[in-house]
């Protein structure tokens, strides 16, 4: 962070340089480029743009790195191959024109990444593959194979089948789920504005970058314009979002402009470009950030005041004398949230009772289960050991 900069802690600045030299030290890199960057409405894919990009890759890899891309554009590329002029509102729309365009976005990174002796693979992901344990580990398993073999994965959200219940909802989301999944160092977010404004670029053309922040920071939240391109789903509040998400890992996240030649060798060296969001988490480990992952839980578990002030602070399990409310339906080991009674998200974990059996013992001592259900599975709702705090 600027150290003249009022709207973020100052004490941030000193710390900047250090955080900068871990950024060069990153030794595994997930890499998303939005569509801004990578299409034009008018000819689809900027194949040359993505060529130099591959290039530069290319030549960042070594026995020391690793970087995997997340990929828009199959939409956009899709649009302009079939001549529609404008991203189509629906959903069947969306999935015809992301196949279409599928094939010009693995076409243009192939050419790009084999110009350099590299070999490029297509991974295709929906919210239900990494909501699915099983899935998840598989798909872990496989990215980690693919980078063993020296392979560049591209990776993208699979338009072509996702629904509205399953689909991530934008690339930066999807980079940072990728990032916890693979554990990766580094999250680097190219868009087409130069970094986080401290205010609304489009309203404040000469509002300042931020340079260094906590991801964590409730300042950010002030300083997110609302709009997306007309091409993409992302815009800046999804950057912010993905940081947090990248940082439950350990990650730090960069968000920098793309248009500037070598702007990823320049990251990568260590370079005060865009905007630095840190981590200041601890790792979580392997399963729970899995749980943490989940963006769409079955259902809400709403807890008491003292609930809330247990988990928070005394590192308990949920037990159902703190429950309120239960929403939605779900089954025994379902992942659910836990909120506050102004809706705030508490934490996440993995429930030991199914939703009609969760209202039944809500309120009630862990003792007076059995006599409520006929039964006790366990005297706890959420088990500390599955629960990850949010808050």
């Amino acid at each position: 962070m600027s150290a003249e900069s009022p709207t973020l802690p100052a004490a941030l600045a000193p710390e900047a340089a250090r955080e900068r030299e871990r950024v060069a030290a990153s030794r595994r890199v997930v890499i998303k480029i939005g569509s801004a960057l990578l299409t034009d409405p008018a000819t689809g894919l900027a194949r040359e743009r993505i060529r130099v990009w591959c290039g530069e890759i290319s030549r960042l890899l070594g026995p020391d790195r690793q970087i995997l891309l997340v990929s828009s554009g199959a939409v956009a590329e899709g649009v302009a191959r079939l001549g529609l002029g404008a991203r189509p509102a629906t959903i069947h729309g969306l999935q015809a024109a992301a196949a279409v365009g599928q094939m010009g976005l693995v076409q243009a990174y192939e050419e790009g990444f084999s110009a350099h002796g590299r070999r490029t693979a297509m991974v295709l992901l929906t919210h239900d593959d990494l909501a699915d344990r099983q899935r998840y580990l598989n798909a872990r398993a496989t990215l980690g194979q693919l980078l063993d073999f020296g392979v560049v994965p591209i990776i993208n959200e699979n338009d072509t089948v996702a629904t509205e219940e399953i689909r991530f909802g934008d690339n930066d989301t999807l980079g940072a789920l990728v990032t916890n999944l693979l554990e990766a160092d580094l999250l680097v977010i190219l868009t087409d504005q130069l970094g986080l404004h401290e205010r609304d670029p489009r309203l404040h053309p000469d509002a300042p970058v931020v340079s260094c922040a906590d991801a964590s920071d409730p300042a950010l939240d002030g300083m997110i314009g609302s709009s997306a391109g007309s091409l993409g789903r992302g815009g800046m509040y999804t950057k912010i979002r993905a940081a947090r998400v990248a940082a439950r890992s350990g990650a730090h996240t960069v968000i920098v402009g793309g248009h500037a030649p070598g702007v990823i060798t320049d990251v990568l060296a260590g370079a005060p470009l865009g905007t630095l969001l840190c981590a200041s988490l601890t790792p979580l480990d392997a399963r729970k950030r899995w749980i943490a992952g989940q963006l769409k839980p079955k259902g809400d578990l709403v807890l008491d005041a003292g609930a809330v002030n247990a988990l928070l602070h005394r590192g308990v399990s949920l037990l159902p004398v703190g429950i309120v409310e239960v929403r939605g339906t779900f089954a025994r080991g379902d992942v659910v949230r836990c909120v506050d009674a102004a809706g705030r998200t508490i934490g996440q974990g993995l429930v030991n009772y199914a939703s009609d059996e969760a209202r039944r013992i809500a309120g009630a001592a862990s003792s007076d289960i059995a006599t409520r259900l006929g039964f006790s599975l366990e005297p706890e709702l959420v088990h500390r050991d599955n629960l990850v705090l949010l808050a």
